[in-house]
């Protein structure tokens, strides 16, 4: 059963990985046709640009697991914590509801497609590559849920991997100041 909560945590991962591998392969594929055989597959580019917007969106909501949305951070940080992770969750519930608006109209749009809207190449129904929107607004609604769970009940930060602080900037400057003294002199 870990395995599959493992699995089901990072299914973002794993599915923008995928998605990468694939677009950039396709697009490799498509560059190799042109350039050296000289012709073109007309349905590389369109299902590159698909799996694009697809990875795009599921990235987000991976991004919303790890924290790493960018945010304007600056004023939490001279915040008490408590107060801070407060602030936090109410910016968090500012951005739920966005996304609970943006999966109702999104789905409400999607609805509204006539099966005669196809993709030009691929002749796919477009109602099928605009399920992107909903499904991954949905899954970054539970990853920001996640995240504040993990924050504000289990006392866990969930920190993005990304993130530097101003001391660990200012070390490394100085860390490449002092080796750059040593080379010049």
């Amino acid at each position: 059963m870990s395995m599959l909560w493992s699995f089901l945590d990072k299914f973002e991962s794993h599915l923008c990985r995928i998605l990468l591998a694939v677009f950039v392969t396709l697009l490799f594929v498509q560059i190799v046709a042109r350039q050296i055989f000289g012709f073109s597959i007309t349905w590389i580019e369109e299902l590159s640009v698909i799996l694009f917007v697809w990875f795009a969106y599921f990235g987000a909501s991976y991004a919303a697991r790890m924290a790493a949305h960018n945010r304007v951070s600056f004023h939490l940080n001279m915040m008490p914590r408590t107060r801070a992770r407060i602030v936090e969750a109410i910016g968090d519930a500012f951005w739920i509801a966005f996304n609970v608006v943006f999966i109702w109209q999104s789905i409400a749009f999607i609805s509204r497609l006539k099966p005669f809207v196809k993709a030009q190449t691929l002749g796919w129904e477009m109602r099928y590559v605009y399920l992107a929107l909903p499904i991954a607004f949905t899954l970054m609604t539970l990853r920001i849920l996640q995240v504040n769970y993990l924050k504000l009940v289990r006392g866990i930060d969930p920190a993005d991997p990304d993130k530097v602080t101003v001391e660990a900037v200012l070390e490394l400057a100085e860390d490449e100041q002092r080796a750059f003294d040593r080379r010049n002199h």
